[in-house]
C-alpha cells in the first residue's frame, strides 16, 4: 500500500490535468491486488506482494521484487493493441457508450503526436538554496566534475491527446539514471543520524561516483509550429519521479572496484519542471527539481542541494 500510496501522490497532476474517470480498488478475482486506473486506457497502476505494474498507453513497466534477496529485477513491456483489458468488468462510464469515446480518442491521437518517448542524453549537477552553482567549501567533497556527470533518460511510454491538430497534452514515463562524478579523492557515506558525509577512501582513486535510478512522469503542454515539411516544437510543464535504486561505486589506481548500493538518504519523490525545444524528432531539454537532493536533515552539512539535467534528446513521435 506504500507504493500505491506513492502512485496517487505522482499521478495526480495528470488525473486533474484530464477529465476523465479514476477509480481504484481490489480486483475481485485477487483481493490482495490493488489497483488505480485514469481513463479507460490511459493509466494503470497495480501492485501486489511481487511486483509493481505500471501501464501508460501501450507501454508497460514491472518491478519484480525478490523475497530470496535484496535485489529487485526492471522489465519493459509494451501491449499489443488487440490485446483485451481485464478492466473492463469494473470499469464502465454510463454518460457515453464505449465506441464513441474510443472514436473521438482515436480521432485526436491521429491529428496530434507529441514529443517525450525516446532517448535523451545529457549532464546533471545540482546548485544551493540559492541557485548557485558553487559549493561551500566545508561540504567541497559534494563537488562534481561537471564534464563527465551524465544523465541518461529512456522514455519508454508516452501518451498524446491533442486539443488541435498542433496543440495538446503529453505525458508518459521513463527511466533516468544521474551518474554525479566526484571532482575530489572521495566519496559519500551516510553518518551520525543519516547525515551525508565525505567517504575519505584513504588511497588515490582513478574515478569515483553515486548514480541514481528514478522512474519520472511528466505532463506537458505542447505547441507544434509548421515549417517546411515537419515542425518545431516547444513543450514544458511538471514532472514527478519516484526513486527505484542508488549506488555509489569507486575505482582505485590499481583497478580495484568497491560499490555500495545504499540510499544516500536521498529523497523517495522528487519534483520539478522540465521543458523541450526542437525541430522535428531532436531537441533540447532541460529539467530542474524543487525538491532536494537529500531527505530533510540529512543533506551534506545542513545544505539542501537541488538537482537539474540538460541535454539532447532524440525523440519517436507515438
Amino acid at each position: 500500500m506504500k507504493k500505491l500510496g506513492i502512485f496517487v501522490m505522482l499521478m495526480s497532476l495528470i488525473s486533474q490535468g484530464f477529465s476523465q474517470e479514476v477509480s481504484a480498488g481490489e480486483r475481485k478475482d485477487d483481493p490482495e491486488k490493488k489497483e488505480i486506473v485514469i481513463g479507460k486506457d490511459f493509466v494503470k497502476f497495480s501492485e501486489n506482494d511481487s511486483s509493481v505494474n505500471i501501464k501508460v498507453g501501450n507501454r508497460g513497466l514491472i518491478i519484480l521484487e525478490s523475497l530470496e534477496n535484496d535485489g529487485t529485477e526492471i522489465r519493459i513491456r509494451k501491449y499489443s493493441s488487440d490485446e483485451v483489458d481485464d478492466r473492463d468488468e469494473y470499469y464502465y462510464d454510463e454518460n457515453e457508450n464505449d465506441d464513441r469515446k474510443e472514436t473521438r480518442r482515436e480521432s485526436r491521437s491521429r491529428s496530434f503526436r507529441g514529443n517525450w518517448s525516446g532517448v535523451e542524453f545529457g549532464y546533471n549537477n545540482y546548485t544551493t538554496s540559492d541557485n548557485s552553482h558553487y559549493i561551500p567549501e566545508d561540504i567541497g567533497y559534494m563537488t562534481v566534475h561537471s564534464g563527465k556527470s551524465h544523465n541518461l533518460n529512456i522514455n519508454f511510454a508516452q501518451v498524446s491527446l491533442g486539443i488541435t491538430r498542433h496543440i495538446g497534452f503529453v505525458t508518459g514515463m521513463g527511466l533516468s539514471w544521474n551518474n554525479y562524478r566526484f571532482d575530489r579523492n572521495n566519496n559519500i557515506d551516510k553518518g551520525p543520524q543519516g547525515i551525508i558525509q565525505e567517504l575519505n577512501p584513504g588511497t588515490p582513486l582513478e574515478k569515483s561516483k553515486m548514480t541514481s535510478l528514478y522512474l519520472h512522469v511528466p505532463f506537458l503542454l505542447e505547441l507544434q509550429l509548421p515549417v517546411m515539411s515537419n515542425h518545431l516544437n516547444i513543450s514544458a510543464g511538471p514532472i514527478g519521479a519516484i526513486k527505484v535504486a542508488s549506488h555509489s561505486k569507486m575505482v582505485f589506481e590499481d583497478g580495484n572496484k568497491v560499490k555500495s548500493n545504499s540510499d544516500f538518504n536521498l529523497n523517495l519523490l522528487r519534483a520539478g519542471g522540465t521543458a523541450r525545444f526542437g525541430y522535428s524528432n531532436l531537441q533540447l531539454y532541460g529539467t530542474c527539481y524543487i525538491t532536494p537532493m537529500f531527505r530533510e536533515g540529512k543533506a551534506p552539512g545542513g545544505y539542501d542541494l537541488y538537482p537539474f539535467e540538460v541535454g539532447l534528446a532524440f525523440t519517436f513521435n507515438n
